[in-house]
């Protein structure tokens, strides 16, 4: 075909989709059709519009996915030098850059998410595969000293095949951090994405042949949790599961793994506090606060959606947050809005009954508080940035993973006090502190419970640190080195020489 290419996003502007969106299972390194023949719409949360279709796939389609694992995973990619995998992992984060604003258009159409949170996500994802391609050669076991007369060292080798059960709220960068290190150890993978956001997993899958991955080390089959998800989780050839989501889920995860003994990792969620001290920068700390809580509409497992804030500044760090808040612009992912809607009218009728409930038990509501649409349209499924004010600790706003933009703000007498208050509940995820002292910070980070802590600055780190939660947030740790012995088993070898 003649003529010059249109800019994905100019595509999706005049169309409303991409064309070529993948359609069908990534089972052995070809497409294949769903075995029930069932599809599914995938729908922007921007418009309520389908803008494709993809595969409903069942137990059938994830025995095929999970036995061409199997059988890759007896074949040469286990075998194939560090290097080499290495080599494939860096083609792959070199293609994912080339093809970045198309992955980061169809990451909008999927999730509603603004394109500039798609096109950091998707630098994101092609990072981790840059990093853990770096991995591949620098896994090295250890000796161990016994004495003359003996030879102990140990190795770490690869679990087998792994499942990753990825969440809507952040498909394809979700993807990429687990997925590379599994890869880089020499696992092999079977992944099923959310069924409200499938497109950048099949996308994916199919770059990664591309870029040399032998078929069947990477395989996506679509479909519902019940259909697809929960056949993956329970299958017996399945070595090691990666599974972000909800608490009730993941115990449902847990449960299923235990009947074959599979390996977890657990992203379970977080109610995560940002501790505002009386001497901190407030200009930063609201960046920190408007960052951590309205990104993505407030759909973040790390969102700061609790700010606990010293007594003293409460009122000046309220009124700023508000004045900020009020210039904040709702619309379409693929504008030039400051926050997108919400993944579903669902998602959307659950952040309004947490406001609504607030509000009749007599919580001040700062600011926002109601459901919305594009100013533009009239259409998708929006919700106000909102600040409920001065809650309890015991309040469900505070102890309940409400997963929108809805922030609540939490009153500390003291440092001690906003530790206990971080603490109170049963999440413990992430947190920031904003302090110009940096003793009482890192005092603060030893203190709160939370598997990573921020200081002045929110989200700070990247693909480097290490990621995971406690107590009910969960338990393993994704990103960093630490994410490869998720996917590797430890061998000992001890042998008498003399």
């Amino acid at each position: 075909m003649g003529g010059v290419a249109r800019n994905p996003r100019d595509e999706a502007l005049a169309t409303g989709t991409l064309a070529g969106l993948p359609n069908a299972h990534f089972i052995d390194g070809a497409w294949v059709a769903p075995s029930a023949g069932r599809m599914m719409d995938s729908v922007d949360p921007g418009n309520g519009k389908v803008f494709a279709r993809f595969a409903s796939g069942d137990a059938a389609d994830i025995d095929k996915a999970v036995a061409s694992a199997r059988k890759a995973f007896a074949g040469e990619w286990r075998r194939m030098v560090p290097a080499g995998r290495g080599r494939i992992l860096a083609q792959a984060a070199a293609l994912l850059r080339a093809q970045a604003e198309r992955f980061a258009v169809a990451e909008t159409l999927d999730s509603g998410k603004r394109l500039l949170e798609a096109r950091g996500d998707v630098a994101g994802a092609a990072r981790a595969f840059e990093y853990y391609a770096g991995a591949c050669d620098k896994m090295q076991g250890d000796s161990i000293p016994l004495g003359p007369d003996y030879l102990a060292y140990t190795t770490l080798e690869p679990v087998g095949v792994a499942a990753q059960i990825v969440p809507w709220n952040y498909p394809i960068s979700t993807l990429a951090r687990g997925v590379a290190p599994a890869l880089a150890v020499g696992n092999c993978v079977v992944a099923k994405p959310a069924e409200q956001t499938p497109m950048t997993a099949l996308m994916l899958a199919e770059l990664l042949h591309a870029a040399g991955l032998p078929a069947g080390v990477f395989n996506v089959v679509t479909g519902t949790g019940k259909d697809a998800g929960a056949p993956l989780v329970a299958h017996p050839d399945i070595n090691h599961i990666t599974f972000t989501g909800s608490v009730a889920t993941g115990q449902s995860v847990m449960r299923a793994a235990a009947a074959n003994v599979t390996r977890l990792v657990l992203e379970l969620g977080g109610k995560s506090p940002l501790v505002v001290l009386d001497d901190a920068d407030l200009d930063a700390a609201v960046d920190g606060v408007l960052g951590g809580i309205y990104e993505n509409a407030g759909q973040i497992c790390s969102a700061a959606s609790r700010l606990i804030v010293d007594r003293r500044v409460h009122a000046a760090m309220l009124e700023r947050l508000v004045a900020r808040v009020a210039k904040m612009r709702l619309g379409h992912g693929l504008g030039d809005a400051d926050m997108g809607p919400l993944i579903s009218p669902e998602q959307r009728n659950r952040v309004a009954g947490f406001v609504d409930r607030a509000r009749a038990r007599g919580v001040s509501v700062a600011c926002g508080g109601h459901a919305a649409a594009d100013p533009e349209t009239g259409l998708g499924w929006f919700y106000e940035p909102t600040i409920l004010d001065a809650l309890k600790p015991d309040d469900e706003a505070v102890t309940e993973e409400i997963f929108g933009p809805v922030l609540a703000v939490q009153i500390a007498d003291d440092a001690d006090h906003a530790v206990a208050l971080a603490n109170f509940t049963r999440y413990a995820l992430v947190a920031g502190v904003y302090t110009s002292d940096f003793a009482r910070a890192h005092r603060l980070a030893a203190a709160i419970d939370a598997g990573q802590v921020y200081i002045n600055e929110y989200f700070a780190g990247g693909i480097e640190t290490p990621f995971g939660g406690n107590r009910h947030s969960g338990f393993g740790r994704e990103k960093g080195l630490e994410a490869l012995r998720s996917y590797a088993k430890l061998k000992s070898v001890a042998a008498r020489i003399g």
